[in-house]
């Protein structure tokens, strides 16, 4: 199912996720939508980190690393809890989605 955003097509793939990269935050709105997530700053927060990991790595961690690098990053945070209130269908998984990112190389899990 494609994402219209401003007028604009976005294709996606398996399990809809975008199969090319958009960095538009106007994109996360509208996926959201469809995930029946209503944003809030902390989805920002991992939206953004999720998006930086991507043009730095090419690719986006796995969960037990996401955890980690967001505890190092942002500490404060039970970040394992936090991430599956703020994507409750597989965080790493559902989180790319949400930010416009392609789909995940791994399971999402361990």
């Amino acid at each position: 199912m494609p994402y219209v955003v401003n007028g604009e097509e976005l294709e996606t793939g398996e399990e809809d996720f975008l199969l090319e990269a958009n960095f538009s935050d106007d994109v996360p709105p509208v996926i959201a939508a469809n995930e029946k997530i209503t944003l809030t700053d902390d989805h920002w927060i991992v939206i953004n980190w999720l998006r930086e990991r991507y043009k730095e790595d090419g690719s986006t961690p796995n969960f037990r690393n996401m955890v980690s690098m967001l505890d190092e990053e942002y500490p404060g945070n039970d970040w394992k809890k936090k991430l599956y209130e703020l994507f409750p269908n597989q965080p790493a998984r559902q989180g790319c989605r949400v930010a416009g990112l392609t789909k995940p190389y791994g399971k999402g899990g361990y």
